[in-house]
């Protein structure tokens, strides 16, 4: 069976804007909050909400970075061919 993931992200297109954007979570404001206002991915209205996947679906970049963290924690900027990347592991 596949393994399942799923994952919240933040999408920008510079690299200071993540930043800037994972200072701000730093600061106790809310992942989903941040994606409906800053994100450019259409998961922004659901807060950045990528639902679940199999393992081997998304970018290379983005899926290492995801599989290196711990459920809830959040990711420092990855960056991919579509932007600037903040992630959210959920699975």
């Amino acid at each position: 069976m596949t393994e399942l993931l799923r994952a919240k992200h933040i999408l920008v297109s510079h690299e200071y804007e993540a930043k800037d954007l994972r200072a701000k979570l730093g600061r106790g404001e809310s992942f989903e909050s941040l994606a409906r206002d800053f994100s450019l991915c259409p998961s922004s209205k659901h807060g950045g909400d990528l639902g679940e996947f199999p393992k081997g679906r998304m970018v290379p970049a983005f899926e290492k970075a995801l599989l290196a963290l711990e459920k809830d924690q959040v990711s420092g900027v990855v960056r991919t061919q579509f932007g600037y990347h903040l992630i959210k592991r959920l699975l």
